[in-house]
């Protein structure tokens, strides 16, 4: 089999099936906002946004976009039936107090402890950090989803992290386009990999070393 690593909307839907039921969920820019438009049929998870609304559903069709629902990064969003809209304070006392369960947040690094850096890159003078410090270290877990290397082959999973840090020891899971993996008290576990891919070539594209989980499997991205 050809190695082929997941496109964005493959990872979005891998994503999306690791929300349970009930839950509580906070989406960032990128891949990560397209997990919305995936829950599982039958599945209820209340999404979250850090500039006021609870309640989200998917993004608009062309065309139907309102002009006054965006999300922080000024997208355009839809509400489902029951949400509500709240000022944005509220909405951080939300995070902070630790009532979000889980936040999807993408990323430039990710240490094998589980330190983020996501919000400017090395040496570059612009750059906010807005929310993700206290979404980061606030949610009860949280996860990354971005592609395993940059557009020139770099490692973003690293030993040690190199671009200005977002938050310690917070991430839980790595979803990327070639694999999943848990950040645990001994290093990084390597869960599932895309299809055709091996062990070994995603350990090529890692910096720290990667423990292999007995069951490892392949990544699924449909229930």
């Amino acid at each position: 089999m050809i190695p082929t690593p997941l496109t964005k909307e493959q990872l979005a839907r891998r994503v999306a099936l690791d929300l349970r039921d009930g839950q509580y969920v906070n989406l960032g820019f990128g891949i990560p906002t397209e997990v919305s438009n995936y829950v599982p049929p039958g599945r209820e998870v209340v999404f979250h946004i850090e500039n006021g609304a609870l309640g989200l559903g998917p993004a608009p069709a062309p065309g139907q976009e309102d002009p006054e629902l965006v999300n922080a990064g000024e997208q355009p969003v839809t509400l489902l039936p029951g949400a509500s809209l709240f000022h944005h304070a509220d909405s951080f006392a939300m995070t902070r107090g630790h009532h979000v369960d889980i936040a999807v947040l993408g990323a430039m690094q990710v240490s094998e402890r589980g330190d983020l850096a996501n919000w400017k890159v090395k040496g570059a003078d612009l750059g906010g950090i807005g929310g993700a410090m206290d979404i980061a270290l606030g949610v009860k877990r949280l996860f990354v989803a971005m592609l395993h290397t940059t557009n020139r082959g770099e490692y973003k999973i690293v030993k040690q992290l190199d671009y200005p840090v977002t938050g310690l020891a917070c991430v839980k899971r790595i979803f990327t386009d070639m694999a999943v993996i848990d950040v645990t008290p001994d290093g990084l576990l390597l869960r599932e990999v895309a299809p055709g891919f091996s062990v070994e070539a995603v350990q090529q594209v890692t910096e720290p070393r990667l423990t292999v989980a007995p069951d490892i499997q392949t990544i699924r991205w449909t229930l």
